[in-house]
């Protein structure tokens, strides 16, 4: 494994364990080069899972997208990186749920827009702004409306 620190390509293995219900292998490793420790996550390559763009192509399910997505939506906003990747779990869990290993990219993005919503109203409309496309100004400003209306109604997260 090479240091993403040094880029040293020796290192030990500190400690392993199980994370996310024995799915996936934690490990912390220690750079043999610059001393520095760094964590790797193991997982089973499994039939690979695609995802169904809206033009119909099909390309391969990546978690990193999904979290890459989630940290833009949530820039400077007072959401933990562990809720972010619990979303990611949440999307891949729908994954495995399916029989045919096919999710459409529709399905990905209101699953995410659904957690975001109830995580931080800031992050949902962010998502919203750029996973529905907005045609104009005012559809984006009716979203707007149409969250401030429901978030009156439900208690605001302190």
């Amino acid at each position: 494994m090479r240091c993403p620190f040094c880029g040293h390509i020796e290192e030990k293995v500190v400690d392993s364990r199980e994370a996310r219900d024995g799915g996936v292998i934690r490990r912390r490793r220690h750079c043999l080069h610059c001393a520095r420790r760094f964590t790797t996550y193991e997982r089973i390559e499994e039939i690979q899972f695609m995802v169904v763009k809206k033009d119909g192509r099909r390309e391969p399910f990546d978690r990193n997208k999904v979290l890459s997505g989630l940290l833009k939506a949530t820039q400077k906003r007072p959401v933990g990186v562990a809720e972010l990747e619990k979303i990611a779990d949440e999307v891949e869990t729908r994954l495995m749920e399916k029989s045919d290993r096919e999710i459409t990219s529709q399905e990905i993005g209101e699953l995410i827009m659904n957690h975001l919503y109830h995580l931080d109203e800031v992050a949902y409309v962010r998502f919203a702004s750029v996973y529905r496309q907005f045609r104009d100004v005012n559809e984006f400003v009716e979203e707007v409306k149409s969250l401030l209306g429901t978030s009156q109604r439900r208690p605001r997260r302190s």
